[in-house]
Parts: C-alpha cells; structure tokens; sequence
C-alpha cells in the first residue's frame, strides 16, 4: 500500500487524518528524518490533499482534476509558498523568508504565508532544507511561529531535531518518518529508471540505510573502489595518517569543481569510515555483524591482531560523527581531512 505513490509513510498520512478529524491540527510542524526518504514529496502531496476542492480536508485524497489539484501539482498554487537552501549558498538566505533589506517583512514566505487564501482555506509554507536555517533566519521565523496567521500552515522539512534552535523545535510538531524498507528502496531505483537492473538495485538499496538519494550515491563505481581502499587503511594496526589523508583529499577533488559535489563526497567517505567503527565495535562486543561481506572482512582482519581497545573505537566513531557535522558547516575541506585523519590515527574523539 502506498499513499498516492509514496511509499513507506501510511502512518504519518494516518495521523493527519486524525489531527484533520478532530480539529486539531497545528500551524506549524517539524518533518524529521533521513535525507532521500521523500519528505518533501509527501509534504507537497500533504499540501495539495488539504487544499483539494473536490474532496473533504479530513479525507487527504486529493482528486488530481480540480484547479486547486492542477495547480499544486505544477508548482504554481498561490496558496502554497515553498522556500530552499540555494545550491550556491551555505545556508538558507534571510530574504527568502523576510524580503530583501528595503522590504522586511513585506516580501518572502512569511510575508506570504499571512495573507488571505486565494482559492482554498488555508495558506501553506513549505521550508525544504531546514537544517540549513542559521540563528539569524531561524530567528526570523519566530514571530510567524509564535503568532501563526489564522488556517496556516508551516512545514519545516530537515533530517534531525537537533539541527534546530531550540525555540524552533519547541514551536513546532515534530513528525517523525522512517527510513524506507530495502524492497522499497530497490523497487523505487528500478520504477524510476535509476538503475539498469534488479540486481544493481538490490545490491544499492541494501547500503542504502533506507534512502534513494543515498542509493543514487553509492551507484558510483569509483566510491566502491575507493571504499575497499579505505577500509584496508582502517584496518591497518598503524594509520597513517597523512597517506590517508591525501588519498581522500584527492579522490574528493575527483568529484568536480564544485563545491556542493565535493561536500557530498566527503560526506560518504566520512560515512564509511563511521561504518567501519560501528562494525568494529559490534565485533569488540561480540554482537552479530552485518550482512555487509566485504566490511565484515575488513573487519576481520583488524580483530584478528587483537580484540583492540574499545574506548579506542568509539573515539573514532565519534571523531567521524562530528567531521560529518563539519561537513555540514562548511568547513575548510583540507583542514577538515587532515584533523580528522590525525585524531583517528590517535583514536580521538572531539574534543567539547
């Protein structure tokens, strides 16, 4: 079963529907989960549904056929406001939400979203990309939160709750969506054409933690081998460091000029790494292992020197937990390598 073709989200469109039946439905709602899991996609099908006019709010079956259905497929409903992180940009621009400098507050979503529906009841404000809100937008969007227009509502669309101020998480209702089963992911890749075969699709959305975006990621045969290379420098009883971290330095350069590419490499490679010591402590710990061959080998390898020094492990675990956080904050890429390869070579973990 799926929810006008998304997947793995019955329950959640459950849970409006009760919120829509007993009028008590909030203004303003935090989406949290895995990137690639369809979020958005359900929170622009979540839109159209509230505002169809064929068919009862409550029942969240949008027709398809009306204007109000037309309109919002085709991204062009004057009730619904939709704001992103800019590809070029670090994090959301203050104007998108406010309006430019010379007309705060009478320009952007929340000027947008305050005023009167055009053609169903309610005005809707989508914010994609909303870990990327600094304190200065986030702040921005305080007085909407606290102060909701009348039959508004706002969606923030991120990963994790901690990525938000804490005035922002306590204004908002927090939906919580589940990363999307295997079968799902593979059927996904194949339905839309984004693998060539089952088999490469199986094999994609098993690493895939539940996220086509991911699957999609991981679909570049470079990464696997530069994986497999990765994983044999873990495993070695002494990193060296500075060998890796070149190695990585260079191979994130492969992935482009731009720096949105670069990032995202770096990203899966911090992944991997994190992967390894996850598998590494499982097998400290005498817990099963994963069905992952090839890391489970690597694996092996480094536990037969020796069981190793646990607190060691979770150190690194930890150290690639937060070089992934730097990733997200724009820092320097070289420095980011170099640090994060030096304290895992010290099995360290952050520090503060």
């Amino acid at each position: 079963m799926s929810w006008h073709g998304i997947e793995g989200h019955d329950e959640v469109v459950e849970e409006f529907r009760r919120a829509l039946r007993r009028g008590r439905l909030a203004s303003s709602f935090l989406f949290a989960g895995p990137a690639g899991i369809g979020k958005r996609t359900f929170a622009l099908k979540l839109a159209q549904a509230m505002l169809c006019q064929a068919r009862p709010e409550d029942a969240l079956d949008p027709c398809g056929q009306c204007p109000s259905c037309v309109q919002a497929a085709a991204g062009t409903h004057p009730d619904i406001a939709m704001v992103a992180k800019p590809a070029d940009r670090a994090f959301i621009p203050l104007e998108l939400l406010i309006g430019e400098r010379e007309h705060r507050r009478r320009e952007g979503l929340c000027h947008e979203i305050g005023l009167r529906p055009y053609l169903g009841g309610r005005k809707i404000a989508l914010i994609d990309d909303a870990d990327y809100l600094n304190a200065e937008a986030a702040n921005a969007l305080l007085k909407t939160l606290e102060e909701p227009p009348p039959q508004s509502v706002l969606i923030l669309i991120g990963t994790t709750p901690a990525k938000q101020l804490p005035t922002i998480r306590s204004r908002c209702q927090l939906i919580r969506f589940r990363p999307l089963p295997t079968e799902v992911v593979s059927r996904l890749l194949v339905a839309k054409g984004l693998v060539e075969d089952g088999t490469a699709a199986d094999r994609l959305a098993q690493y895939s933690e539940g996220s086509v975006q991911r699957a999609l990621e991981l679909s570049d045969a470079g990464l696997w081998t530069f994986r497999n290379t990765l994983y044999q420098r873990l495993s070695e009883p002494m990193l060296d460091s500075v060998r890796l971290a070149q190695g990585v330095a260079t191979f994130v350069d492969e992935a482009g000029k731009e720096a949105s590419a670069r990032r995202a490499r770096l990203r899966q490679v911090v992944a991997f790494a994190a992967d390894f010591y996850r598998e590494l402590m499982r097998a400290q710990c005498g817990s099963a292992l994963t069905a992952d061959r090839e890391l489970r080998e690597h694996v092996d390898r480094a536990m037969q020197r020796g069981p190793g020094d646990r607190q060691a492990t979770l150190a690194r675990l930890d150290r690639c937990l937060d070089a992934s956080a730097q990733i997200d904050r724009n820092a320097n890429q070289a420095t980011l390598i170099e640090c994060w390869m030096d304290d895992l070579a010290r099995g360290e973990s952050p520090v503060g």
